[in-house]
């Protein structure tokens, strides 16, 4: 048996129009959970990473579901999501813990964006524009070190330790709806001594 360890394009999956391959992947290469990057969820962010719009994700997420079903197997997803991405906003990061809300998603792994040499993430991150457009237009760029740490802990808002972290950004964002004791919320009000 050969199974696929290290994940997949689920986007080059989407595009087949045959779905021979993803149907046979589901059935013998997966060990119980594939990898794969949406990376974000939000479709500004998914712009700037030069990804495929959130809906091909879901798309994906719901025929893997499906042909799961049709087997009678129990695999999962473990998606690869990435924070502080040029062009990711609190609000953008707010928008991806919902969604990881949602989808009863537990994130174990989370990537900070880091510059690398030669790409255009970086070619935006220390020019703070987008290159693409004939005007370069000004692109957002989370470089204070606390921006960053609450912009991964929204991702992973669930574990104890980020708790303060989370709860100032839905403070810093205005999103106060996510802040109490619902099944919509993030986490609980924070006690102040």
């Amino acid at each position: 048996k050969v199974f696929v360890r290290s994940g997949i394009r689920y986007d080059y999956l989407m595009y087949d129009k045959d779905e021979t391959f993803f149907r046979e992947l589901v059935e013998h290469h997966i060990s119980g959970q594939l990898k794969v990057a949406p990376e974000h969820i939000s479709n500004n962010v998914l712009f700037y990473m030069q990804k495929p719009p959130k809906e091909l994700y879901v798309k994906f997420t719901k025929k893997y579901k499906e042909i799961n079903r049709q087997l009678k197997k129990d695999q999962y997803l473990v998606p690869y999501l990435m924070s502080s991405h040029p062009g990711c906003t609190l609000n953008d990061a707010i928008l991806l813990a919902e969604y990881i809300r949602d989808e009863r998603i537990f994130v174990e792994q989370v990537q900070d964006f880091y510059p690398t040499p030669g790409t255009l993430a970086t070619c935006m991150y220390y020019t703070e524009v987008d290159p693409r457009t004939p005007n370069l237009e000004k692109v957002y760029v989370a470089k204070n070190p606390h921006e960053k740490a609450m912009q991964r802990a929204l991702i992973q808002y669930s574990k104890p330790n980020n708790q303060k972290l989370v709860y100032e950004a839905l403070q810093k964002a205005r999103r106060f709806d996510l802040i109490g004791y619902g099944k919509e919320c993030l986490i609980k009000p924070i006690k102040r001594n």
